[in-house]
């Protein structure tokens, strides 16, 4: 099993989308990539901490790549906007990749490149490709929230759920 490590904003929306994914094993959301040791939601919700809500990704790379990984997580965020996704604002709402391996950090910075290049977005890419520091697992009511909270909370019927849509509708062949 293999570890990936991504940010693409509210933690709810990339987690929801993940763990649809073939191959996806787990995909836990976290806080990472700031200076507090054991950040709680309330601390990276001031902005202050320097965590990104990110999601971490146990797979098998035997029926999923990272380039595949790479490729719907750019699909599913919007990776030219700076600290922030949609309405979600702050630091911790950033697009970025951490990297557990080189070969890692060398697929990110050449997949970035592939999509400058076919200009697939109208704005430069601002997705930051960064080492992976210590990942902090989010408390467990954050834990397959849209999968329990979904019907019930705005947020999710508004932001999370024309996401998962999205990802399910442009890849279904890849779904569980």
């Amino acid at each position: 099993m293999k570890k990936a490590i991504l940010a693409g904003g509210c933690f709810w929306c990339t987690e929801a989308v993940f763990k649809h994914l073939k191959g996806v094993i787990d995909a836990v959301p976290g806080y990472i990539g700031g200076a507090k040791a054991h950040p709680t939601y309330e601390d990276i919700c001031t902005g202050t901490t320097g965590h990104a809500e990110a999601i971490e990704i146990t797979y098998n790379e035997q029926e999923v790549s990272f380039m595949e990984l790479l490729e719907i997580f750019f699909a599913t965020h919007n990776p030219t906007t700076l600290n922030r996704q949609g309405e979600d604002i702050g630091t911790q709402y950033r697009s970025e990749i951490f990297y557990v391996d080189e070969g890692q950090k060398e697929m990110a910075l050449e997949y970035i490149g592939i999509l400058r290049d076919e200009k697939v977005f109208d704005q430069p890419i601002v997705t930051q490709v960064s080492p992976a520091p210590t990942f902090y697992e989010a408390e467990d009511y954050h834990k397959n929230y849209f999968e329990r909270k979904g019907t019930e909370n705005p947020y999710c019927q508004l932001v999370v759920k024309p996401k998962v849509d999205k990802f399910k509708q442009h890849y279904a062949s890849k779904l569980k």
